[in-house]
C-alpha cells in the first residue's frame, strides 16, 4: 500500500516519474553564487589572484625553453638545481671529515703515540696465542701424546741426574 506523493518539490523540474525528465530552460544543477547578479553593487567581488612565479620574465622563458625542447625531444641534459646542490654539500661533508680525521692524526701526544703501539704489541700477542691454541686443538692425539711422553721421559732424566 504504498503511495507515491506527486506535488511538485522542486518547481523548476517536470514531474521526476514522466519520462521527458528534463530541467527547464536557463537552469543547471549547481547553484549559482549570488554575486553575478548585477543589483548588488555593494558586494566585493572576487578577483583571480596572479601567481607572481607565473608572471615572472625568467620563468616564462624557461618555460618557453622546456616547450621548445620537449617539441625537439631534447631531454635536459643537466641535473636538477636541488640535485646538484645536495651532492655538492655532501661532497664538502666528506672532504671536511676527511680534514678532520687527519688533523686529529697529526696531533697526537707522545703518551697517545706510545699508547697505541703497547696496544697494537698486545692485539699481536693475542693474535699469536690463539691461533697457538687452535694449532693445540687441531694436532691428533697421538702427537699430543708423544709430546707429553717426551716431556716426563725429560723429567725423569733431569731428576736422576740431580740425584
Amino acid at each position: 500500500m504504498t503511495t507515491m506523493f506527486r506535488f511538485p518539490v522542486f518547481p523548476h523540474l517536470q514531474d521526476p516519474c514522466d519520462p521527458g525528465l528534463s530541467l527547464s530552460p536557463g537552469r543547471s544543477v549547481m547553484a549559482e553564487p549570488d554575486y553575478l547578479e548585477g543589483d548588488c553593487d555593494e558586494l566585493i567581488k572576487p578577483k583571480k589572484l596572479i601567481n607572481p612565479v607565473k608572471t615572472s620574465r625568467n620563468h616564462q622563458d624557461l618555460h618557453r625553453e622546456l616547450l621548445m625542447n620537449q617539441k625537439r625531444g631534447l631531454a635536459p641534459q643537466n641535473k636538477p638545481e636541488l640535485q646538484k646542490v645536495l651532492e655538492k654539500r655532501k661532497r664538502e661533508q666528506v672532504l671536511k671529515a676527511q680534514k678532520e680525521e687527519q688533523e686529529a692524526h697529526k696531533k697526537r701526544s707522545d703518551l697517545e703515540i706510545e699508547l697505541m703501539k703497547r696496544q697494537q704489541k698486545l692485539e699481536q700477542l693475542e693474535l699469536e696465542q690463539h691461533k697457538m691454541e687452535e694449532e693445540q686443538e687441531n694436532t691428533p692425539e697421538f702427537v699430543k701424546m708423544k709430546s707429553n711422553l717426551r716431556r716426563t721421559k725429560q723429567e725423569t732424566d733431569g731428576e736422576e741426574r740431580t740425584t
